[in-house]
């Protein structure tokens, strides 16, 4: 799937090691597919190291039910730095009794080998829930995980936080602060348990730009309101939802520490990251053929527009309809009024769309005739677009979801073994 272009940014190679001082690893310690033959092991815990100490930012899952991993990632980011992250998959250290003890057991191993301080290590945990933790595989990867970091080991790391995930979402770009050349770049995984609640994935950006800790978290909160905050896959939101951001300062641009000009782009680079991700992430639902991009414009505010979207992208039948390639237009009406915002459902067009062209199915809140040959050959696409106006305000917001297969079920029925 194409980068989704945004306006003086450039995409770059290289994940979360493109910008300047970020190394990164990952390796197979045994927690991987325990039992499986040597042939389908995958890399299953991940190191992300800068040179120097960071200015770092997060935001967390809003379920109640909280990872250990985030309860101790709160706390080490209470200062607003950090140095490295340490990840994990397969085992989501929640709802366990040692949970917390485990996840500051993975800083202080991780710290010891890179000669840091605990503290400005973040952690991180996916996989099953409810599962007790093996520290001993973790403890014995260590030092392989350390001495194996590289600039270019971002890949590596990749492959180490996927779960279900089929496709590796990472995507880096250029950017221009106070004349210098900064670089961001981010890895996500996410293909299941993700729903519109700051977005179930766990996410890590890194950046060369210099930034506040305060700016730096005020960038992030808002732009994930309007990029992973808007993808969904099947209505859950985990437990385990992390989204971090570092930013080292070794591009040498003069460290950002208002909400002007400079602000602006370093957002803008951020949008794109993140928005790109969110887009990747959708289209990797579990079982998904397709990604579903909603759009919707002419509501009385960006909110407004945003609760449409969402809902659009959330209906089942909707998403069904996708994967049959069905033109079922009236359940996207049906999902436009059941959302919990205030328009007038005789004034909205919708739109389907794709590479294969655009055709108008609604208007005015009543159907119109259109070819099912043409939206046929236009819902075969990877990527589908449903375009609607709910009225002639000037609020819009851009959602993303995927279409609903037999393999999702398939997937979710035995995902723990």
């Amino acid at each position: 799937m194409e980068l989704k272009a945004v306006k003086n940014i450039k995409f770059v190679e290289g994940g979360v090691c493109a910008a300047k001082g970020f190394k990164a690893n990952g390796i197979q310690c045994g927690l991987a597919h325990a039992g499986a033959s040597v042939t389908k092991k995958k890399n299953d815990l991940a190191l992300i190291v800068a040179d120097t100490e960071c200015t770092a930012a997060a935001v967390y899952t809003t379920n109640k039910v909280k990872g250990a991993p985030i309860l101790v990632t709160k706390e080490h980011l209470k200062n607003g730095r950090a140095k490295a992250v340490i990840v994990n998959s397969v085992n989501a250290n929640t709802c366990n009794a040692d949970g917390v003890e485990k996840a500051n057991k993975m800083c202080e191993l991780a710290a010891k080998e890179l000669g840091i301080d605990a503290d400005d290590v973040i952690v991180a945990s996916t996989g099953v829930i409810g599962q007790v933790l093996p520290i001993e595989p973790i403890a014995n990867g260590m030092k392989e995980l350390a001495e194996g970091l590289t600039y270019d080991g971002n890949s590596r790391a990749l492959e180490a936080i996927m779960t279900t995930d089929t496709q590796k979402k990472e995507v880096a770009v250029e950017f221009e602060l106070g004349g210098k050349t900064c670089t961001m770049g981010g890895m996500l995984k996410g293909s299941g348990m993700i729903h519109p609640n700051m977005a179930t994935t766990l996410t890590f950006i890194t950046t060369d730009a210099a930034i506040s800790e305060e700016l730096v978290q005020r960038a992030l909160s808002d732009v994930v309101k309007v990029t992973l905050n808007r993808a969904s896959v099947d209505g859950d939101t985990s437990t385990n939802d992390m989204v971090c951001v570092m930013a080292s300062g070794s591009a040498g641009n003069k460290p950002v520490t208002k909400e002007d000009g400079e602000f602006e782009k370093f957002q803008t680079a951020l949008y794109a990251i993140m928005m790109n991700l969110a887009r990747m992430m959708a289209r990797d639902g579990e079982g998904a053929t397709k990604l579903i991009e909603c759009a919707v414009s002419g509501a009385d505010s960006d909110k407004t527009a945003e609760i449409v979207a969402k809902s659009v992208i959330c209906s089942s039948l909707f998403k069904a309809a996708m994967f049959g390639e069905d033109a079922n237009w009236g359940r996207i009406l049906c999902a436009v009024g059941y959302a919990d915002a205030e328009f007038d459902i005789n004034k909205v067009d919708v739109k389907i769309g794709s590479a294969k062209g655009v055709i108008d199915v609604c208007k005015n809140g009543a159907g119109v005739e259109f070819s099912e040959e043409k939206a046929k050959e236009i819902l075969g696409e990877e990527v589908i677009e449903i375009i609607i106006s709910i009225g002639s305000g000037n609020g819009s917001a851009v959602a993303w979801g995927c279409d609903l297969t037999y393999d999702y079920v398939k997937i979710n029925g035995d995902y723990r073994s």
